[in-house]
């Protein structure tokens, strides 16, 4: 018998036995036994219409062999309104809303991971890095100024008033030499002081072997007048006149001597200061005074010298600070020997902090600062990505030490990272990051699968039925909401003020705002009354 004749057959005598059946019983039933014939009938017949060298399809299966839907391992059922509560078995809540069911596939234990689709990753334009042990290249920037060497700078000042007979030195910024001649004076005081000393020294010559009182007298006051002379620095004791040298290399940097001008005992004449070595003092603010320290390296940068850098070391840190700026000023040494800085001049000044121990470290351009926690995305595989909270510690140039949260070989996203925050609601992803231990969804899931993001805006429209001041909620029947994925039900909202219901009365049909607060609250934030009979009950949508 031929393959169509035996299906043929089978089926007949199944149909014949099912229409026996069902006028004894008068009820539309196939016992098991005919139902197995059908069946292995109908799988004849597929497995007999199949060419001969394909192979059998299984209709229970997909092409890739994966797991049917109904196959699918259930952990538990979530709460679709978005409250910490969870059950073994389907329920359903207060309105009437099915639990939604938590799959095994569904990654449980990746609790926050946001999955973009390889189409929209290319489309933002997301970049990734791997996270690395490196020494961090971290600076301290600080605005500075040349200053002199206050070691390297003199003054002459003649401890004797007079008058200045000659300048030899007459010009501010002259070079000069240790010991080249700078002015010559005249002084009466000088004069009169080196004729006291003649005197005596006559006196204690003649007196020599005739009046030893006399003698003695003579003696003591010439040696009193020669240290007169040699406190007053007098070179020559027996000359009112005096040449003045320049104690020291270097430039003259003030000279408010003149010609000819009187001057008094202490007044300065000249002020000379070697330029081959010069200060810079930089105020570092009080946050970065405790990366600062005595001989590490900086590099300086002036507006003279664009595109020049100078070396030089940390020599000392001031133990002041400038209340008013909180700043501390901390001393530069740099050497000068070309002579290209000149005091007053404007620096600016990097400290060189990071050091050469290595760090873990991220990409600056990688952490999402919100102003209470720091976060990284971490990049994982098939266009998912995962917050991580991490705790930084120096920050560098281009890269941020991590103390937690992330180690050296993982992947984060250094670019586009905030366009995955915003397209992808991450910051209800972080909030779930509280119940990363649990293996559950977080408080927040949404009914669908997605979770509601604090502060985002809905918009729907429906009546109001009751309202309640005391307590400050109302109750709404409202239509569907797709931004929330609800049906159309009745529910209770809380009040964002009391003022929202004034003038309206239970039964008003009214388009409203709202947005989730704790987990589980719905604040409403604006109503607007429309005509009667018009409330659509189902145009919500999401807002920002």
């Amino acid at each position: 018998m031929t393959p169509t004749r035996t299906v043929a057959f089978a089926t007949a005598f199944a149909l014949a036995l099912g229409a026996g059946y069902w006028m004894g019983s008068g009820k539309v039933l196939i016992p098991a036994a005919v139902s197995s014939v059908a069946q292995h009938s109908a799988e004849s017949a597929r497995s007999t219409a199949a060419p001969s060298n394909g192979p059998a399809t299984d209709p229970t299966t997909t092409s890739g062999g994966a797991t049917p839907a109904s196959e699918r391992q259930i952990l538990y059922y979530r709460n679709p309104m978005g409250l910490p509560d969870t059950s073994p078995v389907p329920k359903k809540d207060s309105m009437g809303m099915d639990y939604i069911p938590v799959y095994a596939d569904d990654n449980p234990g990746d609790v926050g991971v946001v999955v973009v689709s390889p189409a929209r990753v290319q489309t933002l334009g997301v970049r990734t890095a791997l996270v690395e042990e490196r020494p961090l290249e971290a600076m301290v920037r600080a605005s500075g100024r040349v200053e002199v060497d206050e070691r390297a700078q003199v003054v002459v000042a003649p401890r004797f008033e007079g008058w200045i007979e000659r300048l030899h030195v007459s010009a501010v910024g002259d070079k000069v030499r240790k010991g080249q001649a700078l002015f010559t004076t005249y002084s009466p005081e000088l004069q009169s002081a080196g004729e006291e000393l003649r005197i005596a020294e006559r006196l204690a010559r003649d007196s020599e072997g005739n009046d030893a009182i006399a003698n003695e007298s003579a003696r003591r006051l010439a040696e009193a007048t020669r240290g007169r002379l040699r406190n007053l620095q007098v070179a020559d004791q027996t000359s009112p006149r005096q040449t003045f040298h320049s104690p020291a290399n270097g430039i003259v940097l003030e000279k408010p001597a003149i010609q000819g001008a009187r001057f008094e005992a202490g007044e300065t004449l000249f002020r000379i200061a070697d330029l081959s070595r010069v200060w810079i003092i930089a105020d570092v603010y009080e946050r970065d005074l405790a990366r600062v320290r005595v001989g590490q390296p900086a590099r300086l940068t002036l507006d003279a010298f664009p595109g020049r850098r100078f070396e030089a070391k940390v020599a000392y840190r001031y133990p002041t600070l400038n209340a008013t700026t909180r700043s501390t000023p901390v001393r530069l040494e740099l050497d000068n020997r070309e002579g290209l800085l000149q005091p007053g001049m404007f620096a600016q000044v990097e400290l060189d902090t990071g050091g050469s121990a290595p760090r873990t470290t991220v990409p600056a351009t990688a952490v999402i600062d919100d102003g209470q926690r720091q976060v990284v995305l971490l990049a994982l595989d098939e266009g998912r990505f995962q917050p991580r909270p991490v705790r930084l510690g120096e920050r560098g140039i281009d890269a941020v030490e991590v103390l937690e949260g992330v180690k050296p070989g993982d992947r984060v996203v250094v670019s586009a990272n905030f366009l995955i925050d915003s397209e992808s609601q991450l910051r209800a992803a972080l909030a779930n990051l509280v119940d990363s231990g649990t293996g559950q969804a977080g408080s927040d899931a949404r009914p669908g699968g997605e979770a509601p993001v604090a502060g985002t805006t809905h918009r729907a429209e429906g009546t109001i039925d009751a309202i309640d001041r005391a307590s400050g909620s109302v109750t709404v029947t409202h239509g569907e909401i797709p931004s929330l994925k609800w049906p159309a039900m009745t529910m209770d909202f809380t009040l964002a003020d009391s003022a929202l219901v004034d003038g309206i009365q239970p039964g008003t049909a009214a388009r409203f705002e709202f947005r989730q607060g704790e987990p589980g609250e719905f604040l409403i934030t604006r109503i607007e009354r429309l005509p009667a009979g018009t409330a659509s009950g189902g145009t919500g949508h999401k807002g920002h």
